[in-house]
């Protein structure tokens, strides 16, 4: 019922309330765990039934394989490296012939990239599999053509065994073919951690200092744009409130108000932080956002069973700064186990690396 609703609203303004208050306010609050259910999970990351043991075997050869690009050095794991977080641990990419990336941008992680509604910092692509098409042919990240892309595949006996087990014996290999392997491996790359495990019952998983964190977190409006079970993810206006420190270090701010919100998950593995990569401290991020985004404060009248939400600065003290990194850090995830794959050898028709 509505009353009933606002009351739960309400009761995150009063004092200290029940743990089980805490999670079905932060769901109400629009924040959803990592299923536990294997068929529920298989929902979000496979809604098209496409994920198949032999395709992600085959996606994970051509993640880690530098043959995808142009100068056989770059793979995948390159700028998205699965043993830093997901991530190159740089501020911006760096690419074919050592190039760095035109508009100052930073790599995001590739873990949990399926719960993402958009891909790339300008949202360009919906979908993963649309997205691994991009950074191939990029002539400052892979520089691959697609035509020699098909070709050095093809002349690669092992690699033809395994689409055509995985794919079927008419399955044509290309670009998008190749691609649609690469993202199936990546709808697996996902990373539970102990803040599902709170949303999910357990009310143990998250300390009592991680808990206060979570619960200002949500007060203070983060969950306006850091939501859903990606936490980020979506388009989402930036410097809603003032000027972003760094927003001269590139030119993507300056011509796009629209950016991609960054996900939370893993956050404490994946600096430098923003599109830019001018953050390393996490404790200075969470300052940042609070002068440059705005929040909200929920203000209720039970008498009058009236509810209502004041747009605001976000003003943070450091206490608070302190429990928020506090619970960000619950947010670091279990990740599925990575053992670097044995690659087929190429044959002598191989086309050789420029």
């Amino acid at each position: 019922m509505k009353f009933i609703n606002i009351i739960l609203l309400l009761s995150i303004t009063s004092s200290l309330f029940a743990t089980t208050s805490l999670i079905e306010y932060a769901k109400e609050a629009g924040l959803k765990p990592i299923p536990t259910d294997n068929k529920e999970l298989a929902k979000l990351i496979d809604p098209k039934g496409v994920i198949t043991p032999d395709r992600v075997r085959l996606g994970k050869r051509l993640y880690f394989d530098p043959r995808v690009s142009k100068s056989g050095l770059i793979s995948c794991n390159w700028c998205h490296n699965l043993g830093l977080g997901g991530v190159d641990g740089i501020p911006k990419a760096i690419g074919h012939k050592w190039a760095s990336n035109p508009h100052h941008l930073n790599s995001p992680t590739v873990y949990n990239a399926v719960f993402f509604k958009r891909q790339f910092w300008n949202g360009r692509s919906e979908s993963l599999e649309d997205q691994a098409q991009g950074p191939i042919q990029a002539g400052v990240e892979m520089a691959m053509d697609h035509k020699v892309l098909a070709k050095r595949i093809n002349s690669i006996p092992a690699y033809v065994d395994e689409f055509k087990k995985a794919y079927g014996e008419d399955i044509k290999i290309d670009l998008k073919s190749i691609a649609n392997a690469i993202a199936t491996f990546e709808r697996t790359l996902i990373t539970p951690s102990r803040y599902d495990d709170f949303l999910n019952g357990d009310e143990k998983a998250l300390s009592p200092k991680e808990q206060k964190g979570l619960k200002i977190f949500i007060e203070k409006g983060c969950v306006t744009c850091h939501n859903d079970i990606a936490l980020g993810g979506r388009m989402k206006p930036f410097e809603l409130n003032s000027k972003y420190k760094f927003r001269d270090v590139g030119d993507f701010v300056e011509n796009n108000k629209i950016i991609k919100v960054p996900t939370l998950r893993n956050i404490t593995e994946t600096a430098p932080y923003f599109h830019n990569g001018q953050f390393w401290d996490l404790k200075e991020v969470i300052k940042e956002m609070g002068k440059v985004q705005v929040g909200y404060k929920i203000k209720g009248d039970k008498d009058n069973n009236t509810l209502s939400i004041k747009i605001m600065p976000i003003s943070l003290n450091y206490k608070e700064v302190d429990n928020i990194l506090e619970f960000l850090k619950s947010l670091k995830g279990r990740k599925p186990k990575i053992i670097y794959p044995q690659l087929p050898e190429s044959s002598l028709d191989t086309p050789k690396p420029k």
